[in-house]
């Protein structure tokens, strides 16, 4: 996650805190009915769920490539099983880590 990753985020995050407190502003029959904490709160939070889906998710606006940090490449982890404890436990006898030939895609 780079620079560009977090400046389309934040940018998410902005619009989704004005929209919620939009949204909260206008359920209210009368502005001087609006009880502001809960539009502080209500808009606080999407913002902090908006980030913590493009974290989750990726943004579309992003290229894929700019998402991944740039040292970790996808891998697979083989754990070896050869023996077995008296408990019934398997013996782990290492890991074996290959690349992903599909690059961390589920396809």
């Amino acid at each position: 996650m780079n620079k560009s990753f977090w400046a389309a985020a934040l940018n998410r995050a902005i619009r989704t805190v004005a929209q919620s407190a939009l949204a909260t502003i206008a359920s209210a029959s009368i502005l001087s009915e609006v009880n502001w904490l809960v539009v502080l709160s209500a808009s606080v939070l999407a913002g902090v769920v908006s980030i913590l889906t493009s974290i989750a998710t990726g943004l579309p606006e992003v290229p894929v490539e700019e998402q991944k940090p740039p040292d970790q490449e996808p891998n697979i982890t083989v754990r070896a099983y050869d023996d077995y404890y008296e408990d019934g436990s398997p013996k782990r006898l290492g890991d074996k880590t290959f690349p992903d030939p599909n690059g961390g895609d589920d396809a």
